[in-house]
C-alpha cells in the first residue's frame, strides 16, 4: 500500500460498472421521454456553466434544477421537480439489480480495506440505493452526493466535503474516477491524488490536469496501489 495514501474514493457511475450496461437498458426511457432527457441533459450543462461563472443555488439544488429544467420545456417547476424524482433519480434505480460490476471491483474494495485504507464515495448522482443494488452497500466510511452539496463535479465543494467526511487531508486522498473533465479536474483542484480510468482504446493523456495514474482495468489499479 502506497504510504502517502490513507484513503481511496471513488466516483460511481462508469467508475464502478461500465456505463454501456446502463445506457442500453435506458434506450426505451430515451425513446418515450426524449424531451425530459434532453431538458434535464441542458439543464445540468447550464448548471455547471454557472458553476464556472460562481453562480450557485442559493436554496434546495432539486428546485433550482427544476426551475432551468421547467423553463426549457414551458412547464411547472414543481411538477417538473416532482416528475425528475419520480421518472429519474428514482425510476432509473431498478436498472442496477442487472447491472455487472468492472471485473475484479469486489476484490479491489476488500483489498484496499484490509490494507487499511479508508473508502469513499462522491457520486452527481444520489448514491445509496445504487449501492444497495450492486451489492456495494457494505464497504464505505463515507457515502457523499455532490448534487446534496449544491453543486456538480467539477465544483471543488463536494471534494472539500469528501475530504472533510473522511478526515484527511486532500493530499492524502486519491480519487478514481472515469470522466476526466469532473473527477480528476475537480479532484485535483483542492490539492487531492488522482486515478483517471479511461477509456481503453484512447491514446497517451495530453489533458490538464495531469492524473497521477491512468489505467485501463482494476487489474492495473491494483498493481500501482497495492504491490
Amino acid at each position: 500500500m502506497r504510504d502517502d495514501i490513507k484513503a481511496v474514493a471513488f466516483d460511481l457511475d462508469g467508475t464502478l460498472y461500465p456505463n454501456r450496461q446502463v445506457n442500453f437498458r435506458l434506450i426505451p426511457f430515451a425513446l418515450k421521454e426524449f424531451a425530459l432527457l434532453s431538458a434535464f441533459g441542458k439543464a445540468r450543462r447550464i448548471i455547471r456553466q454557472n458553476q464556472r461563472e460562481n453562480i450557485l443555488p442559493q436554496g434546495d439544488f432539486y428546485e433550482y434544477q427544476a426551475e432551468i429544467t421547467a423553463k426549457i420545456l414551458g412547464v411547472n417547476p414543481q411538477q417538473m421537480k416532482e416528475k425528475i424524482d419520480r421518472l429519474i433519480y428514482r425510476g432509473w434505480e431498478p436498472l442496477f439489480k442487472k447491472v455487472k460490476l468492472f471485473r475484479g471491483m469486489h476484490e479491489t474494495l476488500e483489498a484496499l480495506n484490509k490494507a487499511g485504507c479508508k473508502l469513499g464515495l462522491l457520486s452527481d448522482f444520489p448514491p445509496e440505493a445504487k449501492l444497495e443494488n450492486l451489492g456495494l452497500n457494505k464497504y464505505w466510511d463515507t457515502v457523499q452526493c455532490s448534487e446534496r452539496c449544491g453543486a456538480l463535479k467539477p465544483h471543488p465543494e463536494s471534494f472539500l466535503r469528501l475530504a472533510e467526511a473522511l478526515a484527511l487531508p486532500p493530499e492524502n486522498i486519491l480519487y478514481v474516477g472515469n470522466s476526466h473533465a469532473y473527477d480528476v479536474t475537480g479532484a485535483a483542484s483542492i490539492g487531492m491524488k488522482t486515478a483517471w480510468l479511461k477509456p481503453l482504446f484512447k491514446g497517451g493523456n495530453k489533458k490538464s490536469p495531469k492524473p497521477d495514474f491512468s489505467f485501463n482495468n482494476y487489474r492495473q489499479f491494483n498493481n500501482f496501489m497495492l504491490n
